[in-house]
């Protein structure tokens, strides 16, 4: 599994919509990243962060490039409920 693909999952736990919505870029640009058919550019590595940082996530930029195991990434706290709009 590619570490944006965890990355979306295990941290954020959003779709690739969403996370597109929260970096600011389109569903099938985080698509190719996942699949790693390109890569991330370095102001979209810290467009994820910033993202992560805005929804009070636990964050280490190591992950892009390898995230711990499954098993430990189980304990990261749930994205926090979204005011409504």
């Amino acid at each position: 599994m590619s570490p944006m693909l965890r990355i979306r999952r295990e941290v954020f736990r959003v779709s690739q919509a969403e996370m597109a919505r929260l970096i600011g870029t389109t569903q099938a640009t985080v698509s190719r990243w996942e699949k790693g058919l390109s890569e991330p550019p370095r102001d979209a590595l810290e467009r994820v962060r910033e993202a992560a940082a805005r929804l009070g996530l636990l964050w280490n930029d190591a992950w892009f490039f390898a995230l711990p195991p499954a098993a430990t990434t189980e304990a990261l706290p749930a994205v926090k409920e979204r005011p409504a709009a």
